[in-house]
């Protein structure tokens, strides 16, 4: 049976949102699944089309509707935005998201105050920085999907160059879920052994594939939209993961995006930190040992997102 009273709302019902709803689906972590979307037809048909899977899965209840249908929802998750048009800057996409958000944030507040928020859209770290400034949810409910998908990726990747289950590797991707963000080398590590030691008994010495991975990482999304034109199946598991995490109260550590308050000398900024997870939202952001590089480079990335703040601000 899923777990009691486990309320979801997706808004936004695009190829992100939909595979946040089949992951969600097919999970069994939901009671009860709400659709949310300015085209209501669109929010309406995959509502249905989820709903014909009953007889496949665990009982849960999708169905579209309004904001007022989200209410009791533990989570709701923020997956509405608009596609970069011709011409169009990232800072002219990153205005028009942070309009479309702060349209959304009122309604939330009126009808779900208690909810934890989940932001998706991109640019995430900026959109959920916006969330936490307009005061209307405490900070430790709002969060974004960050760089947990780009942990994935890392983990992924690590694991074939090993052969070893992705599972088994422990690394992390901070900062930024975007072009500065930054892979922790100095940390990762392969059953208790540090990741080059491992490399090193594996009789791998050879260091030059570092550069490969850390290239393939950062340029992930980019060639997988330029193969299909999006990415959507890998997001929504991630976005699965984190309301796993949540639901299920597990104290996980995830790299979710949150507003920074001194970690590392970084301030008044959204990014992706590992922290700890639980029903109450974020419970505490950890600080992991980092060498004096990677701490420099998180630091860069701060700026680069501070900066995107200012421009925002210098425009509004």
């Amino acid at each position: 049976m899923p777990l009691q009273k486990t309320k979801i709302g997706i808004i936004g019902t695009g190829m992100v949102g939909s595979s946040i709803a089949y992951a969600l689906t097919i999970s069994g972590l939901a009671s009860q699944i709400v659709m949310v979307d300015i085209d209501t037809q669109k929010a309406e048909g995959e509502a249905m089309d989820l709903s014909h899977s009953a007889s496949f899965i665990k009982p849960v209840k999708i169905t579209s509707g309004d904001y007022k249908c989200l209410v009791e929802s533990q989570v709701v998750i923020i997956a509405a935005g608009v596609n970069q048009k011709p011409g169009e800057t990232r800072l002219d996409l990153t205005n028009r998201n942070v309009k479309v958000l702060l349209s959304i944030l009122e309604p939330l507040a009126k009808h779900c105050p208690d909810s934890i928020l989940l932001l998706v859209t991109n640019p995430v770290d900026i959109l959920t920085y916006v969330a936490c400034q307009t005061g209307l949810f405490p900070p430790h409910k709002v969060m974004g999907s960050g760089t947990v998908l780009d942990t994935s990726r890392f983990r992924y990747l690590l694991g074939q160059h090993c052969k070893v289950d992705p599972r088994s590797v422990h690394a992390y991707v901070l900062g930024e879920h975007g072009d500065s963000e930054v892979l922790t080398w100095e940390s990762a590590s392969i059953g208790g052994m540090k990741l080059m030691d491992f490399c090193r008994c594996e009789g791998n010495h050879d260091t030059r594939w570092i550069e490969t991975i850390e290239t393939k990482v950062r340029r992930a999304a980019y060639e997988i939209i330029s193969r299909k034109g999006a990415t959507y199946y890998a997001i929504g598991m991630a976005v699965k993961r984190i309301i796993e995490a949540i639901l299920r109260d597990e104290h996980s550590v995830l790299t979710v995006s949150s507003l920074i308050n001194g970690q590392y000398d970084i301030g008044d900024v959204c990014l992706s930190l590992p922290a700890v997870l639980s029903l109450n939202g974020i419970e505490r952001v950890l600080e992991p040992n980092l060498s004096s590089e990677e701490i420099t480079d998180l630091q860069a990335s701060g700026i680069v997102l501070r900066d995107v703040i200012k421009q925002l601000n210098s425009t509004s």
